[in-house]
């Protein structure tokens, strides 16, 4: 729903002023293009994270299947 909000907020800009739009999209762009690599490395340390808890957790869920 957000993403339907902003593409129509966007239209409008486009329509009211399509210079701003277009420096908008540029900057958002780029932005994500920046922001890639974090995310990257959010996902990895989840995985990590879950590998170790799953490790760490299983002699207990076999302990409580006896």
């Amino acid at each position: 729903m957000k993403f339907l909000i902003a593409l129509i907020l966007m239209c409008i800009l486009f329509t009211l002023c399509w210079p701003l739009a277009l420096v908008l999209f540029i900057f958002f762009i780029v932005f994500f293009i920046l922001l890639l690599p974090f995310a990257i490395a959010g996902f990895t340390l989840g995985v990590i994270f879950k590998i170790i808890g799953a490790i760490l957790m299983f002699p207990f869920k076999v302990l409580a299947e006896i």
